[in-house]
């Protein structure tokens, strides 16, 4: 993926003016990279209307324009002269250069999105196979199980030889789950018999490149049924931040706390009596992970995607300044890539994150400051280590933090309904959706598109501002 901060599809609606003080007060309210394919589309209008009034055959030999009835001899009489009676012009051609600019963009992050397979010139990765035949089928694919989530930064030279070591390696052991290689190093959640899952760290942890270690891995109860199926891939980032790693690697982070340490940062910016202390305690996880879960007094932002964290950096900047930042997340890749978008704006007086995320916090403090669940990225949705319940049903409000997916097709919103409203048929993630999906019912099964995101989510700002 080339960039993943395409200008938000809300700025089409916007009136381009260049002159006008409203014209710019709307550029002042987008992000830092959202103002700048905004700055590149108003100056591509602009010079390409000023080349169609270039005069290409003038008499003395002179480049010269011609406009309104007038010639103008130098390029900034052009400029002044356009600037000021083509503005309605103007707005109407950087509108359609910004579209035309939006959509080639959106085309090509889509197609960079997308995995690349794990076909690679034929290497020999027999050696990185574990030899399993003391062990039955039987005992790779039936028993007690669990989910493992790692990641390791480190480089790799060739993606799609570590990307069919994967698959070959996940399918023999009979592990189901998410894994995503880059050059900049892995990410995988995975998930089987505790016996398939403890070879597949013994593998991980004696393969030459990654030099891995067993305390690398967070694991929780559960197994291959939590994944419906493999999926493997090579991606330009291991997490999607949609920045390129080259121009914001992870190796700009910031500095890591252990659990214990963690806990003591906490501890001391909860025991301040004064609420203007200069600590920020920031969850840079999506808004529904932290619906259910969060840790105490913590900035959640309203994020639907990481992808959308350095935009809400950019947008939020005074609100770090000076600021020291505790930050945490699920396993702690986001992390990584989410302190070093922070450092490199240069604002923060320090910025901690949590080392293992909050899966390695729960493991030692389970009745710590984070209180409620934990998200998760597959069939469970969510693991316990409290009982507290700090979210609502969608519909009465009562206390519920077990997601279901919207019962309309093709939706892909969780939905917060408790049992008794599920069961007065309250199964979608609005009234909206739910008039949308009686709707579809009614109607014969056509071939539709899979949706990202369901209609009624259109109210929710892509970029909340926090300041």
């Amino acid at each position: 993926m080339a960039s993943d901060e395409t200008p938000c599809p809300e700025f089409i609606d916007f009136e381009l003016n260049t002159s006008a003080s409203n014209g710019l007060k709307q550029e002042k309210q987008l992000s830092a990279s959202q103002r700048r394919y905004y700055s590149f589309c108003r100056r591509k209008s602009f010079a390409a209307f000023v080349a169609t009034k270039q005069d290409n055959n003038p008499d003395d030999g002179c480049t010269s324009w011609c406009c309104c009835g007038e010639t103008f001899k130098e390029h900034s009489a052009i400029h002044k002269h356009v600037a000021r009676s083509h503005d309605a012009e103007m707005q109407q051609l950087a509108r359609a250069t910004y579209e035309q600019f939006l959509s080639q963009l959106e085309e090509e992050t889509e197609s960079q999105q997308q995995p690349n397979n794990c076909e690679a010139k034929p290497v020999d990765i027999s050696a990185w196979i574990p030899e399993t035949g003391h062990i039955s089928e039987e005992q790779l694919q039936k028993g007690p199980g669990k989910v493992l989530l790692y990641y390791h930064y480190c480089q790799v030279d060739n993606p799609h030889v570590i990307c069919a070591w994967q698959k070959a390696l996940c399918e023999k052991l009979h592990l189901t789950g998410k894994v995503r290689v880059a050059t900049e190093g892995i990410n995988g959640t995975v998930g089987g018999t505790n016996i398939a899952t403890n070879i597949y760290i013994d593998a991980m942890c004696s393969h030459p490149l990654f030099n891995m270690d067993t305390e690398d891995f967070k694991t929780s109860g559960g197994g291959a049924e939590c994944f419906t199926d493999l999926r493997l891939g090579v991606y330009k980032e291991i997490v999607p931040m949609g920045v390129d790693p080259e121009v914001i690697p992870y190796k700009l982070a910031g500095i890591h706390l252990e659990p214990e340490e963690f806990h003591k940062e906490v501890d001391a910016l909860l025991s301040k009596e004064d609420s203007s202390n200069d600590t920020i305690l920031l969850d840079c996880r999506n808004f529904y992970e932290s619906k259910i879960g969060q840790f105490t007094q913590c900035l959640a932002p309203d994020i639907r995607k990481f992808s959308y964290f350095p935009d809400y950096v950019d947008q939020n900047l005074e609100l770090f300044r000076d600021k020291k930042v505790l930050m945490y997340c699920t396993g702690g890749i986001r992390c990584e890539r989410g302190s070093a978008y922070l450092r490199s704006k240069d604002v923060c007086k320090e910025v901690y994150q949590l080392k293992g995320g909050i899966h390695k916090y729960l493991e030692q403090f389970p009745e710590g400051f984070y209180r409620g669940k934990l998200f998760v990225f597959d069939e469970r949705y969510a693991i316990s280590s409290n009982n507290d319940v700090i979210s609502d049903c969608r519909y009465c409000g009562s206390p519920w933090d077990q997601y279901k997916l919207c019962s309309t097709q093709f939706c892909c919103q969780l939905v917060l309904s408790c049992p008794a409203c599920r069961e007065a048929g309250h199964t979608a993630c609005c009234s909206t959706c739910q008039t949308k999906g009686r709707a579809q019912s009614e109607k014969s099964s056509a071939v539709q598109h899979h949706k990202e995101e369901c209609e009624c989510t259109g109210g929710r700002p892509r970029i909340p501002q926090d300041v």
